[in-house]
């Protein structure tokens, strides 16, 4: 099953990298009592997600900021030192969150992973933003096809509330 607004956030642990290693983030950490955007990318440094879904977030962080988001968030399929690396490469100058989803469990939980095993990609999370008030999904824009960020910039998202 596919979550849908008004579904609350499946419960799951993230891994988050630090100075001190990856350190577990739990869904409440992340979300409650917050308003998050958050995105999820097929995988770090793939071409649509590196050259344009995730540079359209760190372009208009301040935006939604300045419309009451708490933290805005991106989790992919890969480990946490993957993302690290992407964050430093990426400059997002700490405006997004950087959350491993290695496992696949958080995609999986919400039905939004699809297998790209055929590409030697393994489970993936499929491409979509959303916005999030204390755990519950009230805006939700899923991706056709994964090389594609149409639907799920933040552009989209930004009139979207």
């Amino acid at each position: 099953m596919t979550i849908k607004v008004g579904d609350q956030l499946p419960s799951v642990t993230f891994r988050v990298a630090t100075e001190d290693g990856p350190v577990p983030k739990s869904t409440d950490e992340i979300f409650k009592n917050k308003k998050v955007v958050l995105f999820a990318v097929p995988g770090a440094f793939t071409p649509t997600c590196h050259k344009n879904h995730l540079p359209s977030f760190i372009a208009r962080a301040d935006e939604f900021f300045a419309k009451g988001i708490t933290t805005i968030a991106v989790t992919a399929v890969n480990d946490p030192f993957v993302l690290a690396a992407w964050e430093k490469a990426s400059n997002a100058g700490g405006k997004i969150v950087f959350l491993s989803d290695g496992n696949a469990e958080f995609a999986k939980a919400l039905g939004l992973d699809f297998d790209a095993s055929a590409a030697g990609l393994g489970v993936r999370s499929k491409r979509y933003s959303m916005l999030v008030d204390d755990g519950e999904v009230l805006i939700l824009n899923v991706e056709d096809v994964p090389s594609k960020a149409d639907k799920t910039n933040a552009d989209v998202l930004l009139t979207q509330f």
